[in-house]
């Protein structure tokens, strides 16, 4: 089974490891991090990813903006906004994106 793939967007640069050292705790997932909206489209565009994880620094009218691009990459994307609350809030969100 492959691995889910997660885009991590946040410009926060301590919180950025540390969010994708959790997802990565999963043997499941697999993290990508990107420090801005640009640098996660360049990502986005050069491999699948499963689920956008928006982080801290990254706000709604981000997701709005990125939506559709990423959807008309890859229409089944899900994304979570995540701003905090420890790994088990973390891991709760993505389990209920991927559903």
């Amino acid at each position: 089974m492959e691995k889910v793939q997660i885009l991590v967007l946040c410009n926060n640069a301590e919180i950025l490891p540390i969010v994708m050292r959790l997802i990565d705790t999963n043997p499941d997932w697999q993290a990508t991090g990107a420090a801005d909206e640009e640098q996660g489209l360049s990502l986005f565009n050069q491999r699948p990813f499963d689920l956008v994880l928006l982080g801290s620094g990254m706000d709604q009218a981000t997701e709005h903006r990125l939506t559709p691009v990423c959807i008309a990459i890859n229409p089944e994307v899900k994304f979570v906004q995540h701003y905090g609350g420890g790994s088990g809030l973390l891991k709760a969100e993505i389990l209920g994106a991927l559903g």
